[in-house]
């Protein structure tokens, strides 16, 4: 189908996007790779009357360690993700699960910024975001403020984010050197939205694990965090109990739709599998 008419806008500058924002009302959209909103305009389930194409912005792009935090530009694409050298130092989760989305053509477009601003349920970057405790920087006009990852999505497409901000900046801790992680998707095919999918990330002392977090994508309205896998693999081994039972805690908190992908019940299985398998492969690396 064709989206319904709307006005485009392309501002030089993100002061100039966030005074289109205020000027222009609630029914403004931002743009930036256009995989989430575009085609939720041509199927009829967004009508923005105005539409703000952030791409000429180049202070929203790039990568950087500010302090101990990493510090991700929201309109950096998924491919400067991969080519990153600061990521791969110093946390390649996020390279690792930028690679599993879409296609080298998505990926070459498509920003981090619009993966984690829309609250896509079906989106990767959240529910990693949520395991690292990211950080979102939103600017309005009313100046910057910060929301924790882990507690920005309300519901599927609704988040804390106000309909006159813009997501600017994603924050992370840089984690310890020598912790382990993985990102585990299941898909019918490239670019497909997960099945179901896990990110882990734990960090292990003396064969023993001192923190541990897992999260899941698009097995729920919205991305989950699971604090009930965290506490049975801290202060363990990682060993296949350990394992066996943080799977568990994401097969009981997974509530995914019966759709395309598959009936409700293997989904929730499927959430299990792909949590063990993340961590097999996450403490395989806290082991070296």
């Amino acid at each position: 189908m064709i989206p319904a008419e709307f006005a485009y806008h392309r501002p030089e500058s993100l002061e100039d996007a966030v005074r289109l924002f205020a000027d222009l009302g609630e029914d403004t959209f931002a743009v930036a790779g256009g995989h989430s909103l575009i085609p939720m305009m041509k199927l009829r389930l967004a009508f923005p009357q105005h539409l703000i194409d952030l791409r000429r912005i180049d202070g929203l792009r790039g990568i950087r360690v500010d302090g101990r935090d990493l510090a991700i530009g929201a309109m950096t694409t998924q491919q400067d993700l991969l080519a990153s050298p600061e990521l791969a130092q110093h946390c390649p989760i996020i390279p690792e699960t930028a690679a599993q989305i879409g296609d080298p053509q998505i990926r070459s477009v498509g920003t981090i910024g619009g993966n984690v601003a829309n609250g896509d349920p079906g989106n990767d970057m959240p529910a990693l975001m949520q395991c690292l405790d990211a950080a979102f920087v939103v600017q309005g006009p009313n100046g910057p403020r910060t929301v924790a990852a882990r507690e920005f999505y309300e519901g599927p497409y609704t988040t804390l984010r106000e309909p006159d901000e813009l997501l600017t900046e994603v924050r992370i801790a840089l984690p310890p050197a020598g912790h382990g992680y993985a990102y585990e998707k299941l898909k019918r095919k490239v670019g497909d939205y997960a099945i179901a999918a896990a990110a882990v990330v734990l960090t292990m002392d003396a064969g023993v694990c001192r923190s541990a977090a897992v999260a899941l994508t698009n097995v729920a309205d919205v991305p989950l965090l699971v604090p009930e896998a965290a506490a049975a693999l801290e202060g363990t081994s990682v060993d296949a109990a350990a394992i066996e039972a943080a799977a568990q805690a994401c097969v009981a908190i997974a509530e995914p739709a019966a759709d395309g992908r598959g009936p409700q019940d293997y989904r929730k299985r499927m959430a299990g599998v792909m949590a063990t398998r993340a961590l097999q492969r996450a403490r395989q690396r806290a082991a070296g």
